[in-house]
């Protein structure tokens, strides 16, 4: 055992690094000196805390962001002979979890500017058979949330919040993951509240939250229940371990999102190295942005073999980057039933030239001025000129 080694190379900059202290060291030694493992007092304790965080009634702790949205959909009777509006756009496969619940996907395109579900052209995809709106906060952007409130009321649907990309950013006063009739995050990489592996279900509706809980796992309980089976579960939960890093996380996020803060200022005085380059974009009633990742869009003379490129040089020289969006409807799982390429304009323009970019609290200032500068020079060398939005 003495060979392994989870050390990257030393001179490698990767797109995401958890922001870890003594703490969390503290409170996983004491899971694992517990007696429970699974399903124990720190999952409960992490789960209230948690909830009072984004200020909703109840939290339930599960494995994935994506295993929660899962779990959702069928806690909100969301099945076959359904559809489920969401978008194709984003850094994890959130709705996967449609295809997962058997009910069928219906993409809908973004706004150009925040990335976002648009609400005005989702409600064009809106038929007798859908049941649920499934709408991300992208790269940590809000969505329109009134809109989609109102969209929803209007329909009798279901408003599902992904707030996996989101933690921390806040709208209109609220802060995400207090929108939606449920709402998910997830605790994987590059989640700036980083367990490894997990995610949280948010909700104020009691009933909601007592169905997921069941769904979510069997219990001891459960083996005398004459109701079990009625529903099947699955084994969904998350370990003490892992809830004790989200505890020490969650105590932290304040100051560990501060640290992201500093480097994506750095990065917006160093990008102005780029002719024409433009802050990110923040739409009106957005009160704090918290990005996932640091995403830069290149401008129309760029191709996505270029981006390709530029991705391999900026690897060549030990930075880690990746096109951000890897569109649902244009891989396969998905082309098998009908989707294509050509049926979501706007998110094609933006996926194939969305370069996401290291972010997180260890880079310094002179590692945000080599990313910037190895950027520039390979956006020069692929012969497209200076990047523009």
């Amino acid at each position: 055992m003495s060979d392994i080694t989870t050390e990257p190379p030393e001179d490698w900059l990767p797109l995401s690094h958890p922001d870890i202290s003594d703490l969390e060291g503290q409170l996983v030694q004491a899971a694992l000196n517990g007696p429970c493992w699974s399903a124990g007092a720190l999952v409960a304790q992490f789960e209230a805390a948690f909830a009072r965080e984004t200020g909703r009634a109840h939290a339930v702790a599960v494995a994935s962001g994506t295993v929660g949205t899962w779990l959702a959909l069928r806690a909100l009777g969301v099945g076959a002979g359904d559809d489920v509006i969401a978008s194709a756009h984003g850094w994890q496969p959130v709705a996967h979890a449609v295809t997962l619940a058997g009910a069928r996907v219906v993409f809908s395109d973004i706004n150009y500017w925040s990335g976002c579900l648009d609400p005005v052209r989702a409600e064009a995809h809106i038929t007798p058979r859908t049941k649920a709106l499934l709408v991300g906060n992208v790269n940590g952007h809000p969505a329109d949330w009134p809109a989609w409130r109102a969209l929803a009321q209007q329909h009798g649907l279901a408003l599902l919040e992904d707030s996996t990309k989101a933690i921390g950013s806040r709208h209109q006063g609220s802060c995400v993951g207090s929108f939606g009739d449920v709402a998910v995050f997830d605790f994987a990489q590059p989640s700036p509240l980083c367990c490894g592996e997990g995610g949280m279900l948010v909700t104020d509706d009691a009933a909601l939250a007592s169905e997921l809980r069941y769904l979510r796992a069997r219990t001891l309980e459960d083996r005398r229940s004459i109701s079990v089976g009625a529903r099947v579960p699955l084994q969904a939960g998350i370990s003490e371990m892992t809830a004790a890093l989200g505890l020490a996380q969650l105590s932290r996020l304040e100051e560990i999102l501060a640290r992201r803060k500093l480097v994506e200022q750095q990065y917006l005085a160093q990008m102005c190295s780029f002719e024409g380059i433009k802050p990110p974009f923040i739409a009106p009633g957005v009160d704090e942005v918290h990005w996932m990742l640091y995403v830069v869009h290149l401008g129309k003379r760029f191709t996505a073999s270029a981006c390709a490129e530029i991705i391999e040089d900026l690897a060549t020289e030990g930075i880690e980057a990746a096109l951000y969006s890897r569109p649902l409807h244009q891989q396969f799982a998905y082309t098998q039933i009908g989707h294509r390429r050509g049926q979501l304009p706007l998110l094609e323009r933006i996926a194939d030239r969305a370069l996401a970019l290291p972010l997180h609290g260890q880079l310094t200032p002179s590692h945000v001025h080599f990313i910037v500068k190895t950027l520039k020079d390979s956006s020069l060398n692929v012969g497209a000129g200076a990047a523009i939005y």
